[in-house]
């Protein structure tokens, strides 16, 4: 019987190690089925929005700052002008990293594949070409904790998602923004 009991444990430990280890892969497998399916509500399951809104809005400000450079800020009028756009584009980075502003932009997504002829058999009725930002992507454990996965854009530009670890589950919190637009 003790065989049985430890085989058991042995089991489900395995089983729990398997599924922690496979859950990045899992997650970006539902972010992408999310995306192609337009489904923001199970979009939601897989994307940590308020941690993926302060990361974003982290990088927006960081390059506003550094492309104002020290003699705009060192100015009166400059550091206003500096705070004014953080403040412009913190604002829409809030709304667009929502279930409700990916809705839209996957909305516009598919309005713009329609005008261009972008279907599924080329139909102009047909329905939009899916959408597949994960396509081709690489990942790799950074810790026990942490998985980036980085999609190379068509202008050779990296992207990199970053997946955190949140009790069994990992879900999209940070979107490293590709390092040209950083300084």
């Amino acid at each position: 019987m003790k065989k049985w009991i430890i085989a058991t444990i042995v089991l489900v430990a395995l089983a729990i190690g398997s599924y922690v280890v496979a859950g990045p892969y899992l997650a970006i497998r539902g972010i992408s089925n999310a995306i192609e399916q337009r489904d923001t509500g199970k979009l939601q399951r897989y994307v940590d929005f308020p941690a993926l809104r302060v990361n974003l809005k982290a990088q927006v400000n960081d390059y506003l700052v550094r492309q104002a450079g020290s003699e705009m800020q060192s100015s009166l009028f400059g550091a206003v002008v500096v705070g004014v756009l953080g403040n412009v584009t913190g604002a829409g980075v809030d709304t667009l990293v929502t279930p409700i502003g990916v809705a839209a932009l996957l909305q516009g997504d598919s309005v713009w594949k329609r005008a261009t002829g972008d279907t599924v058999g080329g139909d102009t009725w047909g329905p939009p070409s899916p959408a597949k930002p994960l396509a081709n992507t690489h990942g790799r454990y950074e810790s026990l904790s942490r998985f980036t996965a980085t999609t190379r854009l068509q202008d050779g530009r990296e992207l990199v998602f970053v997946l955190s670890r949140q009790g069994l589950r990992w879900r999209l919190t940070n979107i490293i923004l590709p390092t040209q637009l950083q300084p």
